[in-house]
């Protein structure tokens, strides 16, 4: 059934504190969806409105204390064409091609950057609003943020793929951070 949806996403949602890392619903791998319903249509619209508002460009609902999969996006690829969704029950079915090493932050681990490898190449698979399924594919930068926001309901974040001396000077830069707690 589909459901009257505002034109511009995120246009009537509510802005969300985005969960520092650290925190257990990020480390946690997150429940699958099961109800299709005006709630899950809230959650998605809180979460373009958290995302615009933080100037991101994917945004996983247990980045706003949410333990549901799901994720939007709004990302250009390496040609600068706008990729701009939402997947419910996402599944990185693939991730390959060649693999390089780019720039990423997390709107999670505010003002930390690290060059992380990721696959150049992905695959998709979840649902939509309706319970419908649906097949992403993204290449480039897009291939980035779809790996980065399913690998954050799988309970994990970019630094996971760090290896060596940049994963020490990252962990040492999240420990000075002014927004770090270390959990007790």
């Amino acid at each position: 059934m589909a459901r009257n949806r505002p034109r511009i996403p995120g246009s009537s949602g509510t802005v969300h504190p985005v969960t520092p890392w650290a925190e257990p619903v990020l480390r946690t791998a997150c429940g699958t969806v099961t109800s299709f319903d005006d709630q899950l249509g809230r959650l998605v619209e809180d979460l373009f409105a958290t995302m615009y508002a933080e100037d991101g460009v994917g945004l996983a609902a247990n980045q706003i204390g949410v333990g549901l999969r799901v994720f939007v996006y709004d990302c250009p690829d390496d040609e600068d064409v706008r990729h701009l969704g939402h997947l419910v029950n996402p599944v990185l079915v693939e991730a390959d091609g060649v693999r390089v090493r780019g720039e990423e932050g997390c709107l999670s681990l505010p003002g930390l950057r690290a060059q992380t490898p990721r696959w150049d190449r992905a695959l998709v698979r979840g649902q939509d609003l309706d319970g419908a399924e649906v097949e992403v594919e993204g290449t480039g930068f897009f291939a980035r943020c779809l790996q980065h926001e399913t690998g954050h309901l799988d309970g994990g974040v970019f630094l996971d793929h760090l290896g060596g001396l940049r994963r020490l000077r990252a962990e040492r830069e999240v420990r000075r951070a002014s927004w770090y707690r270390p959990q007790a």
